[in-house]
């Protein structure tokens, strides 16, 4: 029966109508879940457990065996685990020598090997398969009769003694609709992969050719397809290639070990605020990343929040939900950052910049260079002298751990931005992943500069526009802006709002938009990017798609996140207004960090 199965799983679509017709009980019990075996000499056994250990997501071990030992009691009773997979693989110094269909002459005609070999049983994601067709989520692979397509990726696994290799992981194209679907109900499966790892672009995981998967089949996307990654245990295969073992064996991909669990059965009890919801953070290349529930919920009140209007100026009309948390997303699996702030609206004094800015762009900074991010200020020519005593004086201070590059952009030509931007003006080559403007004067559609008043501030302010409207065209530049009034740089994307909601609209309106346009009063704005990206720090569910299920997953003990804490903005006033309060106390942050 077991070898029944491996054919019945794939050929799904052509046996389910005989197996429905003659036999709806063996249907029944063909559905359990499965596991991929390794089968390892003992003196590998303990590094290979910690191998697993260390990469949960593609290596979530369900059982190790004693040397020697065939059966299975934990996972399935009356098994042979050298007769009961339907084909395997034979590996001597790391080299696939050949593929059989039983291990039993390794124990027999006077062979020793198998007296030494310890068997590692590992999660698989045909697990979690019903519970995607049960959800009405569609399984390509199911449907069009393939084995799932896996992927060897350029992501390095957590190396452990002997054992290093890159991750391996299924594709499965799932519709862009039914995303949280399918997030939610593998999540409930750890022990078959989990959630996914990574949604969107494969090229981001270094697959550059999906028609080509290094094992399994090809499984042909349909219109308003995605491609989502799950870890794959297949990774174990590629261990062994890489530790070179003199003799080692595994299932052959796609034949799997029958289990006497049924894939149905529940594993973990969900916790609805702990479940990962799905948000699309960029189209061009196309990504998606994931955290919690509760991250979300905080995020989204530190949003509400931040748009609280003492002046009266209408800023929540031009609030989009989500704007906010995609920002910080994207911030969160950046690498290298650049901010830009300056809004010289108090054009008849020097400076003419007004406070607001500065700090919020030196909040984030703050923030980001302690998630390792790399970040770099920009600015104009007339203003370097005055950002850069506001670096020193943060750093002098302890606001910022470490100075940050400060420079300015001028336009020479229609490739200075280009150039800026990337290196050698190179489009794959990119210096940035992230834009950030924040309270920065943005350029109108008449192509001037105005503050609130409707003033022209155009002679103050340097083209560092053209820097977002560049980055547009360059895949894997992901832009934000900040404002409150609708003429701050990346607002264009809320520019009719503006243009109908605002004082002046038609005139000052931002005509350059932002991949993110981020409402917030003040400095709040950076504020609350420095405090959401805390958040998704604190967030299981982000933090393992961020490290795509590799490394040890845990929420980070208390006295870390008492450092952590450190990097937060404090507001440190006499005074001080009730929102900033609330905006600390609900976001979860302790009390200590509002000073009054």
């Amino acid at each position: 029966m077991l070898i029944v199965y491996g054919l019945y799983h794939s050929l799904d679509p052509f046996l389910d109508g005989i197996v429905d017709k003659y036999s709806p009980e063996l249907k029944d019990e063909l559905r359990y879940q499965q596991a991929n075996v390794i089968i390892l000499p003992s003196h590998l056994a303990n590094d290979f457990e910690a191998f697993c250990r260390c990469n949960p997501a593609p290596l979530p071990l369900l059982h190790r065996s004693q040397s020697g030992e065939t059966s299975c009691l934990p996972l399935a009773k009356h098994t042979d685990i050298r007769t009961d997979i339907s084909q395997y693989c034979v590996y001597e110094e790391g080299q696939l020598v050949k593929t059989v269909s039983s291990l039993q002459s390794y124990t027999s005609q006077g062979r020793i090997a198998w007296p030494d070999m310890v068997c590692f049983y590992l999660g698989c994601s045909f697990g979690f398969e019903g519970r995607l067709k049960t959800a009405g989520v569609p399984v390509r692979n199911v449907e069009q009769g393939r084995n799932v397509s896996m992927y060897r990726t350029a992501v390095p696994c957590i190396p452990a003694g002997v054992f290093s290799c890159p991750l391996v992981a299924t594709m499965r194209p799932v519709p862009a609709a039914m995303l949280d679907a399918a997030v939610k109900v593998t999540n409930l499966n750890p022990l078959a992969h989990g959630a996914p790892v990574h949604i969107g672009e494969p090229a981001l995981l270094g697959i550059q050719d999906l028609s080509r998967p290094d094992y399994g089949e090809r499984v042909e996307m349909q219109p308003g397809d995605v491609t989502v990654f799950w870890a794959c245990g297949v990774t174990a295969i590629e261990a062994i290639l890489s530790s070179k073992p003199s003799l080692a064996f595994s299932h052959s991909p796609g034949c799997m070990f029958l289990t006497d669990s049924p894939d149905s059965s529940p594993v973990t009890k969900p916790n609805p605020e702990l479940t990962p919801l799905c948000f699309l953070v960029s189209h061009n290349p196309l990504f998606y990343s994931l955290a919690s529930h509760r991250a979300v919920a905080r995020i989204r009140q530190l949003e509400i929040i931040i748009g609280e209007d003492p002046g009266q100026r209408g800023i929540r009309a031009l609030s989009v939900q989500d704007e906010l948390l995609c920002s910080c997303l994207a911030l969160s699996h950046s690498s290298s950052v650049a901010i830009t702030t300056g809004f010289p609206t108090h054009y008849m004094h020097s400076p003419p910049d007004e406070t607001d800015g500065p700090p919020g762009a030196i909040a984030m900074a703050t923030m980001l260079l302690a998630l390792g991010k790399q970040v770099t200020m920009v600015t104009d020519r007339r203003a370097v002298e005055m950002n850069q005593a506001i670096i020193d004086e943060a750093v002098k201070t302890g606001v910022l751990k470490t100075a940050i590059p400060l420079v300015t952009f001028e336009d020479h030509g229609p490739d200075s931005a280009l150039h800026f931007l990337c290196h050698h003006g190179d489009p794959n080559r990119p210096r940035y992943d992230h834009l950030v403007a924040i309270e920065r004067s943005g350029r109108a559609e008449d192509g001037n500069y105005y503050n609130m008043r409707g003033v022209n501030i155009k002679h103050l302010v340097d083209p560092i526009d053209n820097l977002f409207i560049a980055a547009k065209n360059i895949p894997g530049i992901t832009t934000t802006g900040i404002g409150d009034g609708g003429n701050e740089l990346g607002m264009g994307k809320v520019k009719e709002k503006v243009k109908s909601l605002m004082p002046n609209g038609s005139l000052i309106a931002c005509d350059i938009p932002a991949d993110n346009a981020v409402t917030g009063c003040l400095n709040w704005g950076g504020y609350a990017v420095a405090c959401a990206l805390y958040l998704l720090h604190t967030c299981p569910s982000h933090q393992r798609y961020l490290r795509k299920g590799l490394g040890v997953e845990h929420i980070p003990p208390q006295e870390q996140l008492q450092d952590w804490t450190a990097n937060l903005p404090s507001v440190d006033k006499v005074k001080t207004h009730k929102y900033f309060s609330e905006y600390y106390l609900l976001s979860g942050f302790p009390s200590a960090f509002v000073s009054y």
